[in-house]
């Protein structure tokens, strides 16, 4: 794993914090917030934001992570995901595949529950067997 310090998890947490502070949850009333740190050392904040017909809610990862892409960001560092339950809560599927296209599988995944406790992961751990450009590959 990319080595991260114990200050800068706090940090993200707490960025990740204040993002899930702007979640737009009218239906499942679960907020989620996300800091992604770049590799130009910008953060990047993003919360979940839902939709009545559910398909297209976009999760606190994927806002944090295409406000990053859409700034030209292209490096990433660290996440960090923060939530109000009582668990820490780990990026969803589509997340992970998302983080995947852009991230190195040793990136550092700072997964928090409402209160700041946190468990730490490789990207790689969370989706060992990630779909990549290479898999398309048909010659």
């Amino acid at each position: 794993m990319k080595n991260i310090h114990e200050f800068e998890i706090k940090n993200m947490l707490r960025l990740a914090a204040e993002a899930r502070e702007r979640a737009y949850v009218p239906y499942s009333g679960f907020r989620v917030g996300a800091c992604v740190k770049t590799g130009s050392g910008a953060y990047y904040l993003g919360c979940n934001i839902e939709n009545a017909a559910f398909t297209p809610t976009s999760c606190a990862e994927r806002t944090a992570m295409f406000k990053a892409v859409y700034e030209g960001e292209r490096y990433f560092e660290a996440i960090a995901i923060i939530s109000d339950s009582l668990n820490c809560t780990a990026p969803c599927g589509v997340c992970r595949q998302v983080l995947a296209e852009f991230c190195d599988p040793d990136m550092p995944v700072i997964c928090a529950d409402k209160d700041g406790n946190y468990e730490l992961f490789e990207l790689g751990e969370l989706l060992p067997i990630a779909f990549m450009k290479k898999d398309m590959q048909t010659v």
